[in-house]
Parts: structure tokens; sequence; C-alpha cells
């Protein structure tokens, strides 16, 4: 690609980054989470990866680095579900729900500003699910892109 697409990319990948965070952190108080957030991360991966040539791009994204968020991804999710059952709790139980020890404000009744620190566990599950998202996503971009013969 031109020097022009190229600079505009990496230009526009970071913005893009933020934004793809902002939704799986806010999930909880917006319509968006962690799915959402995960394939918004993924199209900045596809924007570098056609921005740059596929060899060239291929050294960062790399598909065992993608295979490892996913993993990692997964890995979190059942960690944090199962995490309550240490506790004597039931699977999925939310311990760190509004009025817990570590997190969770309580949630006034009526309109009020939204508070980062009322979900409990629910953020740290759109992290999980954005992670994976990303790894698997990208995964299936990386595959998809690696048939494509360049014009020489």
């Amino acid at each position: 690609m031109s020097r022009i697409v190229r600079t505009t990319a990496d230009i526009a990948f970071p913005f893009i980054l933020v934004y793809g965070f902002y939704i799986i952190i806010h999930g909880h108080l917006t319509p968006g989470g962690g799915f959402q957030g995960g394939a918004i991360l993924a199209s900045a991966m596809l924007l570098l990866l056609l921005a740059y040539r596929y060899h060239e791009s291929i050294r960062h994204v790399r598909k065992t680095m993608m295979k490892t968020l996913e993993s990692g991804g997964l890995l979190l999710f059942a960690f944090t579900a199962l995490s309550a059952m240490a506790l004597g709790a039931g699977y999925f139980y939310n311990w760190l729900s509004p009025g817990g020890v570590l997190f969770g404000d309580i949630v006034e009744v009526g309109s009020a500003l939204a508070n980062l620190n009322t979900a409990g566990l629910i953020p740290i599950m759109n992290l999980a699910v954005g992670i994976e998202v990303v790894g698997a996503v990208s995964v299936i971009l990386l595959a998809l892109l690696s048939g494509i013969k360049e014009k020489i």
C-alpha cells in the first residue's frame, strides 16, 4: 500500500484501540461489552494487516500470539466463573457485586451518573470475552489473508 494509507493506519490504530477498550470497560453501563469491543479491536488488527503487506505485518501480529490471547481470555472467563465456587457460592455467582467488600458501590435509585464500580464481576467477564474475541477473530483474519497472493 501507499505511504498515505500506512500513515493513516498508523494514526488511526491507537484511537481504534482506545475506543475498543472503552466499549469493553463500559459494557455494563452502555450498549456494548466484551464481544463488541473485541470486534472493534480485531478491526484494528485488520487495519494493520491490510495497510501493510501480509509478510510485513505477520512480524508484529503473530498467529501464536493471537491463539495465546484467545486461550488466555477463555481461561480468565472460566477462572472468574469458577472463583465463586471456591468461596462456597454457586457457579457464576457475582461475589464482587454491589455492596461487596472489594468492589461494588451501591447503585443509587433514580437517575444518577454511571459509576464503573457498580458491577462486580461483570467488567472482568467483559474483559475476558473481549480478549478472547480479538484473539479468535485475528486468527481467522490471519488465516484468510494468508491465502491472498500479492501482485508483483
